[in-house]
């Protein structure tokens, strides 16, 4: 099982520089890096502090020249918000630009409020249809002329320039929750992310059936890869566990806030849902929080994760936005790179 990092610059207060976000975001990605994980994931999001993702394709192309091995992933673009022929020249420029580094996922989107700001309120729902559309064309596009007439975009004979370095293209990721979308990733000879969020690790397993199900409908297709993303913490005393369990509480209370979509947003911040909210969903409970995610010492750590091993999981993702200090989030990760890892070298 290999292992990658997932993060965001997440923003709390005006009073945060987002230069200084950058630097810290840099930081951990060097020192995943140094580590030995396979791959650093940075998301697509739009208008909101709380995370931000404009374009992770430049959040990729700036850290091309500050990392070496570690290769640079798209986790992920969202299709209904891209043109295939700009997606697939700016990502194979920064294949160029990586030295062949570069994993390519992809989304249908999740945030309504994204979708009434750049989509013409199109349903989040509805996403898939451009997605579905959307991955078939990037590998023509990367390997030379093609003309389309689809549903949702029409193209003169058009090709992606430049050319990815990667023959055929960087690998595709699809984000996949329902029995149609490993379907589809599989089918279309993709990798597969999934994300329980703060669900137990019973999801993990339903997602991982859902994925071999997939795999068993198409056995004239190679088995693709696929990658659990998870929100981690990694502490050295018992007792710090409440530390990581208040930050990803704190994190979800803003996710909520974002996700109800019934508030206006002020300067790309949203107010967070309420302590009593929060107590409210028995899912985000702290005790609940706490044997549902993946949050422990190092060694405790190595258990939970034998069993994502052991269930065929390919990657595991260490997802390190959880609103925490960043020194907090360093000290976190690297336990988990000098401590847990090696369990699996």
């Amino acid at each position: 099982m290999k292992f990658s990092l997932f993060l965001q610059m997440e923003r709390y207060s005006p009073d945060k520089p987002h230069q200084e976000l950058l630097a810290e975001l840099v930081e951990l990605v060097q020192i995943a890096e140094r580590g030995g994980m396979e791959t650093v994931w940075i998301g697509e999001h739009h208008a909101m502090e709380f995370t931000i993702g404009p374009n992770p394709l430049s959040f990729l192309a700036y850290l091309a020249p500050l990392t070496s091995t570690i290769r640079l992933g798209l986790g992920t673009v969202i299709a209904p918000f891209w043109h295939p022929i700009k997606l697939a020249g700016e990502a194979a420029l920064v294949d160029i630009m990586s030295n062949g580094r570069l994993e390519f996922g992809i989304a249908r989107g999740a945030y309504q409020c994204e979708f009434d700001r750049l989509a013409g309120g199109l349903s989040a729902k509805d996403g898939g249809g451009h997605l579905r559309e959307m991955v078939p064309l990037l590998p023509k596009l990367w390997q030379g002329d093609v003309a389309h007439e689809g549903q949702h975009w029409q193209f003169p004979t058009s090709t992606s320039v430049p050319k990815p370095l990667q023959a055929g293209g960087p690998a595709i990721w699809v984000a996949a929750r329902e029995q149609e979308s490993h379907d589809y990733a599989v089918a279309n000879n993709c990798n597969v992310m999934v994300t329980p969020l703060f669900k137990s690790d019973e999801e993990v397993g339903v997602l991982m059936d859902k994925f071999l199900t997939a795999c068993s409908k198409h056995p004239e297709k190679p088995q693709p890869k696929v990658m659990c993303l998870r929100h981690t913490f990694v502490h050295e005393q018992p007792e710090d566990w409440r530390i990581g369990v208040d930050g990803i509480r704190n994190w979800y209370a803003h996710f909520q806030g974002w996700a109800k979509n019934d508030q206006t947003p002020v300067n790309g911040f949203c107010k967070p849902i309420s302590e009593q909210e929060l107590d409210e969903m028995d899912a985000l409970k702290p005790e609940v929080l706490k044997e549902n995610l993946v949050i422990g010492t190092p060694e405790s750590v190595i258990e939970r994760l034998k069993y994502y091993e052991a269930t065929g999981l390919t990657e595991y993702s260490f997802w390190a936005d959880n609103s925490l200090s960043h020194e907090e989030k360093k000290k976190s990760l690297e336990l988990f790179v000098n401590q847990v890892m090696p369990a699996f070298a």
